[in-house]
């Protein structure tokens, strides 16, 4: 065999090997970051660096690629944790559609909701490396303390911290099914400006977080508490009317609704639910962080909602 012919064959087994685990390295960057752009330029700078490394020097491609993808998110996720301290506003998750196909290569759906992912924020970025490689994709404890450069018993404490965090941080959340429901209520009586129902709806305490990041209008600091929040739902009922359409998508393995202008999405919004009722409505509303979303949607065709529609939000 030629030597042209043997570097053809190399690359092409090369090409084979980060195919194969791409959507996993997709995966692990995206928790890590909450950013679905950020984690494709990692996704991106790992395949030129396995485009020139000594492949001959690689037992296992798939760990080195995960390695590889776990190390650099941790260098971004420690500048990320300072530019979020001056974001402007309230910084939520970058929506990811997991219609279909997710493109996230989840063994499991931890550390993917957005709930979850906003207590992640508080860890520190190696508690949720740990948590994130244990947790949604089941890596052992000695392959995590390999690629985090630490003992196995230091990886154990890390992923435990973390454990303890997300469930001291999270209320103990409804089925799918009663979320779905609480949702669909909650968007008939947002369009519909229904005081009542909306305060029916709400928990005691429950938050209206908006991440316009300076960007586009939205409100800066969080809305909290029922009367005030179902007041200001009440009170722009008119954005889900008034020159919108309204689709039913699935965001981070959950129900969401795009809210388009035109062919312009303008907003993603979705709840978490307690037993109590809605404790948080998030809306995503930055451009850039809506761009894929909507584009996705766009080349699916969904169907939107009409005004006295009772489509259900999609299976999750």
């Amino acid at each position: 065999m030629q030597d042209s012919q043997l570097a053809n064959t190399a690359h092409d087994d090369s090409l084979a090997a980060f195919v194969e685990v791409r959507p996993r390295l997709f995966g692990i960057a995206y928790r890590m970051l909450g950013s679905s752009a950020e984690a494709e330029d990692i996704v991106q700078d790992v395949w030129l660096r396995w485009q020139t490394s000594d492949r001959n020097a690689v037992q296992n491609a798939s760990a080195f690629l995960a390695t590889t993808t776990t190390r650099l998110a941790l260098n971004l996720a420690q500048s990320a944790r300072s530019r979020r301290e001056t974001y402007v506003g309230s910084w939520l998750p970058e929506p990811v559609a997991t219609e279909g196909d997710p493109h996230l290569g989840a063994e499991r759906a931890a550390a993917l909701e957005f709930a979850v992912l906003l207590l992640l924020e508080k860890l520190t970025p190696t508690e949720r490396a740990a948590y994130v490689l244990r947790e949604a994709f089941d890596y052992p404890y000695h392959e995590i303390s390999e690629v985090l450069q630490t003992s196995e018993a230091n990886v154990r404490q890390l992923v435990s911290r973390a454990r303890k965090h997300i469930s001291n941080g999270r209320r103990t959340s409804v089925s799918a099914a009663e979320r779905r429901r609480l949702f669909t209520a909650f968007v008939e009586a947002a369009r519909n400006g229904d005081l009542e129902q909306l305060e029916r709806l709400l928990a005691s305490d429950v938050a209206s977080s908006a991440d316009g990041g300076g960007i586009v209008r939205a409100t800066r600091t969080p809305v909290v508490g029922r009367e005030r929040v179902a007041k200001f739902i009440a009170a722009i009922a008119s954005h889900f009317r008034n020159g919108v359409t309204l689709t039913w998508i699935e965001a981070n393995a959950q129900p969401a609704i795009l809210i388009s202008r035109g062919t312009d999405a303008v907003a993603c919004a979705t709840i978490d639910a307690s037993e109590e009722g809605i404790h948080h409505i998030m809306w995503m509303m930055r451009p850039s962080k809506l761009a894929a979303i909507s584009h996705l949607n766009r080349s699916l065709g969904r169907a939107h909602l009409e005004p006295t529609s009772s489509t259900q939000p999609p299976e999750c």
